[in-house]
């Protein structure tokens, strides 16, 4: 991908092919080369470090050797798949049957969020900042315009945002795992949330806090905000069950009212003596 090329600096002349080597070791446990990611060619790469391609390829090699790179024959080199899935798909269908595993998945984001959050409050840089506003300008025009789709995936990509801003690259990508759970609606659909929040107004405004906490650099706000966010979705769907339960009871209620009024001389009648 040529649009990475920008990652990569020079060499110095001495242990090339280590320096190399640790150059693209840095990005990776970095989170700034995610998995799945194409290296550019060894012949960019060449250019770009400014040493021969046996060099690069030798470095390559060893990555790949180390289980970092995997490469794809007739499509290039990527970031070998190195956290693995949060969850395996069997224990996922297990936490779809037993609901209130979902709240320990909130209770387990909110702590993480809120440790990432006042981290990134604290160390986020002007790029940082830049996507975070730039993706919340995105959320703004999705909710105005009653974009459902492209507000959900800003939404993912807006906490996937703060936590990088943290620069703590264990945060980076465990939480990338669980980020990509929530995308896939796994747990939950982010629509389910207007049960409370009909107009999806207090989200948007949430965000926003959480947002302008991070980039003003007041670390114990982004931290409050991102722990009552978390709690107003857990709020949610905790009142939404509850409708659910209610209104699954109504249900049955008319349907035994109905049941009994199509058989009055069932209800009414007695033993014979």
């Amino acid at each position: 991908m040529n649009d990475l090329n920008s990652l990569f600096e020079p060499i110095a002349a001495e242990s090339v092919v280590d320096l190399v080597a640790n150059q693209i070791e840095n990005l990776i446990v970095q989170g700034i080369l995610p998995e799945g990611a194409r290296l550019p060619s060894e012949r960019e790469l060449s250019e770009k470090f400014d040493v021969s391609r046996p060099k690069v390829r030798d470095a390559l090699k060893r990555l790949e050797e180390l289980g970092l790179l995997h490469v794809r024959h007739g499509e290039g080199t990527f970031v070998a798949q190195l956290s693995g899935q949060a969850m395996t798909p069997a224990l996922i269908d297990l936490y779809a049957r037993h609901g209130m595993a979902f709240y320990d998945y909130l209770e387990y984001r909110k702590e993480q969020e809120a440790f990432a959050t006042r981290l990134a409050a604290e160390r986020s840089t002007p790029s940082d900042k830049a996507a975070v506003a730039e993706i919340i300008e995105e959320l703004k025009q999705a909710h105005e315009a009653g974009d459902l789709d492209t507000s959900e995936q800003a939404d993912v990509r807006l906490h996937t945002a703060i936590v990088n801003a943290s620069h703590n690259a264990m945060l980076i990508h465990m939480m990338r795992s669980i980020y990509d759970l929530t995308q896939r609606g796994v747990f939950y659909n982010r629509r389910y949330l207007r049960t409370v929040d009909g107009s999806g107004d207090l989200l948007l405004q949430q965000h926003i806090r959480i947002a302008d906490a991070v980039m003003s650099g007041d670390p114990g706000e982004a931290e409050a905000a991102a722990r009552d966010h978390l709690d107003f979705v857990e709020m949610s769907f905790r009142i939404g069950e509850e409708r659910e339960r209610r209104e699954a009871f109504a249900k049955k209620r008319k349907l035994a009212l109905e049941t009994t009024a199509a058989s009055p001389g069932q209800a009414n009648s007695r033993p014979s003596k």
